[in-house]
């Protein structure tokens, strides 16, 4: 199954799913698939996010918890879930707030080693 296929399959199949992208650790876009904007600008808010990621990162080196897997942000109109893939790779997944936050984050898990291994 292809990159785009694979992304496609996964925001499909949850309710409430507006955008996934994968993301290279610099912000630079790799692949996406957008079933709706709502609202929000997507190539900003993964830009935003990636450099959030690296300050997160440095925090979880520092406190030497294990390595960094997931991170969710909640606003008050959209679930945002970043899984990492490796140390220069992330997905983030955007929902909607009525959509289905669980299946949203266990589909991310289930996926992100194929994921990864295709984009290899």
């Amino acid at each position: 199954m292809s990159l785009r296929e694979t992304l496609a399959g996964i925001i499909e199949n949850i309710e409430g799913g507006c955008a996934i992208s994968i993301m290279a650790s610099d912000g630079i876009p790799i692949d996406e698939v957008v079933l709706n904007q709502a609202g929000f600008d997507l190539q900003l808010l993964t830009v935003e996010y990636a450099t959030l990621l690296k300050d997160i990162r440095r925090v979880v080196e520092v406190l030497k918890v294990g390595e960094l897997e997931e991170i969710s942000v909640t606003t008050g109109q959209l679930y945002v879930v970043i899984r990492i893939l490796s140390d220069e790779l992330f997905v983030v997944l955007i929902m909607t707030r009525d959509g289905n936050f669980g299946k949203g984050r266990y589909l991310l898990r289930i996926n992100s080693d194929g994921l990864a291994n295709v984009l290899r």
